[in-house]
């Protein structure tokens, strides 16, 4: 069944429901859309890291990899936590790894460094 005769077929709760899941998804794929952010994710990919780790490992100014931080914690995707002085950052959960590592999976394709896969 394709999309437009399910949607015209649904309850107009269910319409706003896939609307708001929707905007939530765009919601997310834009903050993935930023090169710091998504370099940001991918390192937690790999597990918790602190600011600075996260620093170095982007290659972008420490005020701007907090911004970056603070966004990505406002918007429910990673978590805090303390470690001492140091706040500790971590993926939120498994599907925002399983999504980043698939947006790079086609990067690697769109660039070249894998063959192409239906």
């Amino acid at each position: 069944m394709n999309a437009r005769v399910h949607a015209a077929g649904a309850h107009p709760a269910q319409q706003r429901d896939e609307g708001e899941r929707l905007e939530a998804a765009a919601a997310v794929l834009a903050l993935l859309a930023d090169r710091t952010r998504l370099a940001l994710l991918r390192q937690l990919t790999e597990g918790e890291a602190d600011v600075a780790t996260l620093t170095a490992g982007c290659g972008a100014a420490r005020p701007s990899v907090s911004q970056h931080l603070a966004k990505l914690r406002l918007a429910g995707l990673v978590s805090t936590r303390k470690d001492g002085r140091r706040v500790v950052y971590a993926l939120k959960h498994g599907h925002l790894k399983r999504l980043v590592t698939e947006a790079l999976n086609v990067a690697d394709h769109q660039i070249g460094h894998l063959p192409p896969h239906d």
